[in-house]
């Protein structure tokens, strides 16, 4: 049996899973919110204690890079460490990965029911594929196929400097390089939409309805404030919708980015918490110009499927998959 985790700064989800039943079908499952417990081996103990499962190998997925097998888990006090974790388990196998790894690591485990496709494009057999997955930060990782089965790696592609490609653009960069290294992560994620919307805000200082900058002060995260104002209020809110708008067109062009370093022929997939809670504006054509807007190379990115990752437990899919040598 296989103990199997997702590790984030909010929440950890962790699986039973067997080689029989294979990584969609856990035997058990539960989830935990990570900051009321002091480290992984305490959640760890809690969930194994609630049941009898003979479990010999374990395979966590952690928010951070992951380094010697030991990772500090990004929004939270922990040291996730394969060998202390081992050991806890009484010395069965563990193996501890970066969450894009294992996002990656389930796309070929994923069926038409796990995805929303932005562009059809033309798929390539054993082509390389790409994920990128804007959450809290930006991650980036990538697949390449080795003959027999598709093989996970990570990135810190998201850490990459921003390159503005509107007048705009290059005055938010300005703007934010005051305070150092401008990366995508920094503009094109959780992180980075506060930015934006404070930007676009300031540029037109009465564009902010009071209602939208009550709510954003009486908030301790803009970004679900920002969203709303945008996607669900009647009218929107002027200022978050140019903040979405602008994301997704930032968002599209580093996704092609990603897509042309590493080939991605095979598809690029888009994780992470943001995406499905906004296709209608990735459909709305601006991720898909700002993908494909390469020069020379834009017919290549055409022709490159685009999904969206709708299954809501991927990562630990992920993991499981991981775990099981899939």
């Amino acid at each position: 049996m296989l103990l199997a985790g997702d590790i984030g700064g909010t929440k950890t989800a962790l699986g039973v899973f067997t080689a029989e039943g294979g990584p969609r079908a856990p035997v058990a499952e539960a989830a935990f919110p990570s900051h009321r417990y002091p480290s992984l081996e305490s959640i760890v103990a809690e969930f194994l204690g609630s049941g009898h499962y003979a479990i010999d190998r374990a395979a966590f997925g952690v928010a951070g890079p992951v380094l010697g097998g030991v990772a500090k888990i990004t929004n939270l006090p922990w040291i996730v460490d394969a060998a202390a974790l081992a050991k806890s388990l009484h010395g069965i196998t563990v193996q501890v990965v970066n969450d894009l790894v294992a996002i990656a690591s389930a796309v070929p485990a994923l069926d038409a029911g796990d995805l929303h496709t932005l562009n059809p494009g033309t798929r390539v057999q054993g082509g390389t594929m790409a994920i990128i997955a804007p959450g809290t930060g930006l991650g980036e990782a990538f697949l390449t196929w080795d003959g027999v089965r598709y093989r996970a790696y990570p990135s810190e592609g998201g850490h990459a400097d921003f390159a503005p490609r509107t007048a705009a653009q290059r005055d938010l960069l300005a703007a934010l390089a005051r305070d150092g290294h401008v990366s995508y992560e920094r503009v094109c994620s959780g992180i980075g939409i506060p930015h934006l919307y404070a930007y676009l805000r300031d540029r037109d200082p009465g564009g902010e309805p009071p209602w939208l900058a009550r709510e954003i002060a009486a908030s301790q995260d803009p970004v679900p404030a920002i969203m709303r104002a945008a996607v669900e209020h009647d009218p929107p809110a002027a200022v978050a919708l140019a903040t979405l708008h602008e994301f997704v067109a930032i968002l599209g062009a580093e996704a092609g980015n990603l897509a042309l370093k590493v080939l991605s022929t095979g598809g690029l997939y888009l994780g992470g918490g943001i995406p499905p809670r906004i296709v209608p504006a990735l459909e709305d054509g601006r991720f898909m110009r700002a993908f494909t807007d390469k020069g020379r190379l834009s017919d290549v990115l055409a022709a490159v499927p685009v999904h969206v990752i709708t299954h809501a437990g991927v990562a630990l899919v992920g993991a499981a998959c991981v775990g099981l040598g899939l």
